[in-house]
């Protein structure tokens, strides 16, 4: 709202004007050049004026894209718009969606090829399984028989560790599976040697 002005032969005035109330404010007299405090612009610093000045969207994107929410559309193949580097980092891109799109495809492939094995019938995949678990027991003795005197002997092998930890004092006072260990070598020491001479 601009404030109304007289002027007279003794200088400019501010007209009388009244307040929301109904009461009247008094006319004031004022030098010339004034400027009434409504309509002195507010003091920005250079950071603000920079901020204002910026355009709210990112580069490139019009209003229209805006309200309308499209993505924006990809930059033109045309040579005469891209740079060398700009046309490099394009073809970079493709090259590598096509890598990436032939490695999906390969590892698929791979996948597939692990999950079908032809040469086994639905026995032989039972027996095969079988073997995993450790349910098969007459296949291959030897190597069974082998498989357990190296369980047997790195179990002996704990207890005489467990056997020198209390002989040097580390350990003052054994607790009662401590001890069950150690009372078991003796036959840990026999099974080996059984097993060892059925070999």
């Amino acid at each position: 709202m601009a404030t109304p002005y007289v002027s007279d032969e003794s200088g400019k005035y501010i007209a009388a004007t009244q307040r929301p109330d109904g009461s009247w404010r008094k006319q004031r007299k004022v030098k010339e050049g004034y400027v009434p405090q409504e309509e002195v612009p507010v003091y920005e610093n250079k950071y603000v004026k920079f901020f204002k000045s910026k355009p709210s969207l990112p580069p490139g994107l019009t209003e229209a894209d805006a309200t309308t929410g499209k993505p924006q559309q990809s930059m033109p193949d045309n040579d005469t718009t891209l740079s060398k580097t700009a046309k490099r980092n394009m073809k970079r891109k493709e090259k590598r969606k096509q890598e990436k799109g032939e490695r999906d495809q390969v590892e698929e492939t791979l996948q597939d090829l692990e999950n079908v094995n032809i040469s086994q019938t639905p026995v032989q995949k039972h027996v095969a399984s079988a073997h995993k678990n450790g349910s098969a027991s007459s296949d291959n003795p030897a190597a069974e028989k082998a498989k357990k005197i190296k369980n047997l002997r790195k179990k002996l092998r704990q207890v005489e560790e467990l056997q020198q930890k209390i002989d040097c004092g580390e350990i003052k006072q054994p607790s009662k599976e401590q001890l069950e260990k150690l009372s078991r070598r003796k036959a840990l020491e026999e099974e080996i040697e059984d097993l060892e001479l059925d070999l």
